[in-house]
């Protein structure tokens, strides 16, 4: 019967359509596991970089950015998938919490006296800024107090340690506290004349 012959042409067509779909879903599966490489595990205390892809910069294209920042270390997981990472007082408006995709780990160097770039100031709200890596001393000028900075990066170059005035480190008070816990007779905040 006619209707017999096109029951069974539907029911045909209908396995064909199955099969196929099952040969496209199996590609597809094969090749979501190909690129989706088992994520790199972090340890509180790991150093790692931090994509630029995740932070707002000044500059008119990202081609002209720098590709990866830090190192920083890392705090603690979030979760399966995000890490806290420490970063800079001077970032203080960025979120610390960033998924496993933007970050890598920081392999060290095999090569003896290699030295490293310092990296370069980084935009934020459209200022530059460098990270601050420890205050190596203070002194006072004109009743102001000055406190001279090494700039992370920089350790290995001593004349490019700054002064700088005490508001400049507004935003570093843990770094201004410990350098008076260690240093409590050089001039600090509450100096005679600061």
């Amino acid at each position: 019967t006619p209707a017999g012959k096109l029951s069974t042409k539907i029911q045909s067509v209908q396995q064909d359509v199955k099969r196929e779909l099952e040969v496209a879903i199996n590609r597809l599966k094969r090749y979501a596991d190909k690129s989706s490489a088992i994520p790199y595990v972090f340890n509180p205390g790991d150093m790692v970089w931090l994509s630029f892809k995740s932070i707002k910069s000044t500059r008119p294209t990202k081609k002209l950015s720098e590709r990866w920042l830090g190192p920083f270390p890392i705090l603690k997981n979030v979760g399966t998938h995000a890490y806290h990472l420490k970063l800079s007082p001077l970032w203080k408006s960025i979120h610390p919490i960033f998924h496993i995709s933007l970050l890598e780990q920081v392999k060290t160097s095999t090569i003896t006296n290699r030295h490293q770039e310092p990296p370069p100031p980084i935009i934020i709200e459209e200022e530059e800024e460098w990270e601050v890596s420890q205050i190596l001393d203070s002194k006072l000028r004109r009743g102001k107090l000055w406190y001279l900075v090494e700039w992370k990066g920089f350790s290995q170059d001593p004349e490019s340690s700054t002064w700088e005035p005490t508001e400049n480190l507004k935003d570093h008070t843990e770094l201004v506290k410990d350098f008076h816990s260690l240093y409590p007779d050089n001039p600090g905040p509450n100096s005679s004349r600061a």
